[in-house]
């Protein structure tokens, strides 16, 4: 079974782990049955490897890794594939496979350039 698991970097306001809970409900909204978590590299949980293990008790053999950065820095280069073998060394049979940054694909981009020429202050 598919799985999804948003990585971020993680922060220590629990405020800043509000996109991830609401792109996990957009994802959950769309596909009721779809397993999605967050996973992050430091100061929150779920870790990357508590979310790993939320998604293989709930029946994931497949995980796709979504890294929500704007791109591909040292976390997601080096931490990251070192974090998905380690998973994988733990959880027998079980494939992870990493997706490019969100922040560089081209739909994202496009997105954010609509919003920098429609932004205004306070909103």
């Amino acid at each position: 079974m598919k799985a999804i698991l948003l990585y971020g970097h993680g922060a220590r306001n629990p405020e800043w782990a509000q996109p991830f809970h609401r792109i996990r409900d957009a994802i959950k909204a769309r596909d009721p049955r779809a397993l999605v978590e967050p996973g992050f590299l430091e100061l929150m949980r779920p870790s990357f490897e508590e979310g790993v293990n939320c998604l293989v008790e709930q029946g994931a053999t497949e995980i796709i890794v979504v890294p929500i950065f704007m791109a591909a820095g040292s976390h997601v280069k080096k931490d990251l594939p070192q974090l998905a073998a380690n998973a994988m060394g733990r959880h027998d049979g079980l494939v992870i496979e990493l997706a490019p940054p969100v922040g560089e694909a081209e739909s994202v981009l496009a997105a954010m350039a609509d919003y920098a020429l429609r932004a205004r202050p306070g909103e």
